[in-house]
C-alpha cells in the first residue's frame, strides 16, 4: 500500500519561489497564471497494514517528520 503525501506551505505564508516560477511564466508569455504555490510530493510504501492504519500511520508521519507545521500543511490520500 502506498500514501502519497502532499506538502504546502500555508496560505498565509509567503512563498518566495512560487513568486519566482510565477514570474517566470509570466515572462514566457503565459500572462493568465495569476499565482503559483510550490511544494513538496512524498510516497511512502507502507507494508502490512490496514488502509485505516495507513493513513493514521502516514499522518503521523507527515505531522511528526515531513512538515513544519508552524508554516506548512499537508494532504494524505492512501492508493492500492
Amino acid at each position: 500500500m502506498k500514501a502519497h503525501v502532499w506538502v504546502m506551505l500555508k496560505s498565509t505564508v509567503l512563498d518566495p519561489q512560487g513568486q519566482t516560477i510565477q514570474r517566470a511564466l509570466s515572462s514566457l508569455g503565459y500572462d493568465k497564471v495569476q499565482d503559483v504555490r510550490q511544494g513538496k510530493f512524498f510516497v511512502l510504501e507502507l507494508d502490512g497494514l490496514n488502509r485505516e492504519e495507513a493513513a493514521r500511520q502516514a499522518e503521523r508521519i507527515a505531522r511528526d517528520v515531513l512538515t513544519n507545521p508552524v508554516i506548512e500543511q499537508f494532504r494524505v490520500e492512501i492508493t492500492e
